[in-house]
């Protein structure tokens, strides 16, 4: 049976950058494939890391649930709860009041700016008379140094 990299590295209980290290210092021998995937033989791995023993496969029905000497008691839970909830009525209260105020900000800020508009007007420009020159604006400094 031969494990890839993360098969191995499920199997030992190491991460996939232990065991590569591992293959790369020669600690440990590995076959690396066409795809440049690693194959590592059970035996290799098991040398130098041993197997590791899933838990969830021992366990009884007796060590999943809590013995009643470690179990919360029902009152200390309900005032956990209510003191939660507390806690979150008081910041949905907060965020109503950040949201009125930002509301009344927001009012402010647009009255204020539709009375700041000025009233777009219709610019003309002076007609030319045939024996105006025509002046044009001063060059700046950039313009006569280099043209």
């Amino acid at each position: 049976m031969a494990y890839t990299l993360g098969e191995a590295a499920k199997a030992s209980g190491k991460s996939k950058g232990t065991i590569s290290k591992a293959i790369k210092s020669g600690r440990l021998s590995a076959v690396k494939q066409d795809t440049g995937a690693f194959r590592i033989e059970a035996a290799e791995l098991h040398r130098v890391y041993p197997k590791t023993v899933d838990e969830n496969q021992n366990r009884t029905p007796q060590t999943v649930f809590q013995t009643p000497e470690n179990t919360p008691s029902v009152r200390e839970l309900q005032a956990r709860l209510e003191a939660a909830q507390e806690r979150l009525a008081d910041r949905d209260a907060v965020i109503t009041d950040l949201r009125e105020d930002r509301d009344r900000w927001r009012q402010q800020a647009s009255a204020l700016l539709a009375d700041q508009r000025p009233v777009p007007q219709l610019v003309t420009e002076p007609a030319l008379q045939p024996h105006q020159p025509v002046v044009q604006p001063p060059k700046g400094f950039w313009k006569r140094l280099f043209g």
